[in-house]
């Protein structure tokens, strides 16, 4: 008879479920950073037929890096994006706001996949979080950026060996971030930053139409096809713009190009934002150096401060639902919320009392190498990018970089890299890839509550390089 699994340290210290009740009571389905963002006025939908030097189909972080880095490149370019519904209003502007240096979805996946080319990702990573910097200052971008870096907390003792050698002790971390949960640490200090999602969208948007970038809003992009020149036409329900070049930044939703529909999957993220934290609640965890916080699960924990001293705590759960729909009900979840408070009020028992005034979802790209992949399509006259599995703030710059030296036809470091070169296996169609999704994330649970065991089936997507490891 197999073991029973152990609970986790969030299941050893669980709230009474009244408290849990009495903290979402005051929240509402929101996205806090869409609320909390300048009021921008809708740009125009499409409605007259136009030609363009580059046409980038999306106004998300993709999109708006590749359009304004495309104008930097050559102020002379005319550039128009088109985004069928707001600019930032999906995962760009409801994510957690972590601007990380990896480009590979951490240390862990890029040695396991890329281990001969991994020290040129990290640098080239290290280098774009540098000149994201940069480019905040540069183009003076209101998006209330720190560059506070992240602390990893260990809840279990298992998860004590993946700290490494310069690991903290439970004292260590908890000077740094107070909670009774955490039994050591490590702080990784320059390699992220914090960014207010919402404002970041709508800033760089901003900078693009300064920099003459044509943005339209409401004008979904129905079709690509060729003419006779070779050019591309994109085509909107309204009107047609015959591009030279095109950029395909929509990542979540179903690509333009059939090949690339099965590289990637929507699972949905949940995110609680509790209110403003008062000057004793906030002495009682610390939380000084105002750092991203994760844990190291498999189904993991990410939390950090805003402006106004509130705690955004979102992650654990992941869920996909068969066939890869993308549907506004699934982002109204209530177990995900209600267990995202209890491991909230079991992660900072001292808060107790303290009231969430936003919940909500969001849908990931995730692909099964969980790193963006790249590619061209349409005689290399079209350029896509998706699959960045979470951590697309500060990747995004750096796969638009990518997408824009592609179309120019450039061999660069960027071009030659073997993670820009190959693609990553497709999921398998429905319904064995809910049945494997799903599989795998029972597995990523059971090896939670098993100190880190991996079973079989994990074991197996291990070996053939679809294994997962936070």
């Amino acid at each position: 008879m197999p073991a029973r699994p152990a609970p986790t340290a969030y299941e050893r210290h669980a709230p009474d479920p009244r408290l849990v009740e009495q903290a979402l009571a005051p929240s509402r389905q929101a996205v806090f950073w869409l609320e909390d963002s300048h009021d921008v006025p809708a740009a125009t939908p499409l409605a007259a037929s136009t030609r363009a030097d580059l046409v980038v189909v999306g106004g998300g972080y993709l999109g708006l890096w590749t359009a304004v880095l495309a104008k930097r490149r050559d102020p002379g370019r005319h550039v128009v994006l088109l985004e069928a519904q707001r600019i930032g209003w999906a995962a760009s502007g409801r994510n957690g706001g972590f601007c990380e240096a990896s480009i590979t979805h951490g240390e862990a996946n890029g040695r396991a996949r890329w281990p001969d080319e991994y020290d040129v990702l990290d640098r080239l990573g290290r280098q774009n979080l540098d000149a994201f910097e940069a480019d905040v200052a540069s183009w003076d971008l209101d998006c209330e950026w720190e560059r506070t870096g992240v602390v990893h907390a260990a809840v279990e003792e298992h998860e004590l060996d993946w700290l490494g050698p310069d690991r903290l002790d439970a004292a260590g971390v908890r000077a740094l971030v107070d909670s009774p949960l955490f039994l050591g640490g490590r702080k990784v200090a320059d390699e992220a930053a914090m960014v207010h999602p919402a404002r970041l969208a709508h800033e760089l948007a901003r900078v693009a139409r300064e920099l003459g970038v044509e943005v339209h809003e409401g004008s979904a992009v129905e079709g690509l096809s060729r003419d006779a020149s070779g050019a591309v036409r994109v085509e909107t329900a309204r009107a047609t713009v015959l591009a030279d070049r095109v950029v395909l930044a929509t990542n979540v939703f179903p690509s333009l190009l059939r090949r690339a529909r099965a590289m990637t999957v929507p699972v949905y993220d949940y995110v609680l934002m509790s209110e403003p934290l008062t000057p004793e609640q906030r002495a009682s965890i610390g939380w000084s150096g105002r750092e991203g916080l994760g844990d190291l699960a498999n189904q993991f924990h990410y939390s950090r401060l805003t402006a106004d001293d509130r705690i955004l705590y979102g992650g654990y759960d992941a869920v996909y639902h068969l066939g890869g729909r993308l549907k506004a009900h699934y982002e109204d979840r209530p177990e995900s919320f209600t267990r995202l408070a209890s491991h909230f009020l079991a992660t900072f028992p001292q808060l107790e009392g303290l009231s969430f005034t936003h919940r909500w979802a969001g849908a990931i790209d995730t692909c099964t190498r969980f790193a963006a992949f790249y590619g061209l399509a349409h005689r290399d006259r079209v350029a896509y990018a998706a699959g960045f599995t979470g951590l697309g703030v500060g990747a995004t710059r750096f796969a638009a970089e990518v997408l824009l030296d592609l179309l120019a036809h450039e061999r660069t470091e960027r071009t030659e890299l073997e993670m820009v070169r190959r693609r990553p296996l497709p999921f398998p169609p429905e319904p064995a890839a809910a049945i494997g999704i799903n599989l795998t994330r029972r597995s990523l649970d059971r090896a939670d509550h098993r100190q880190g065991h991996r079973d079989p089936w994990l074991r197996a997507l291990d070996a053939v390089g679809l294994g997962f490891d936070s």
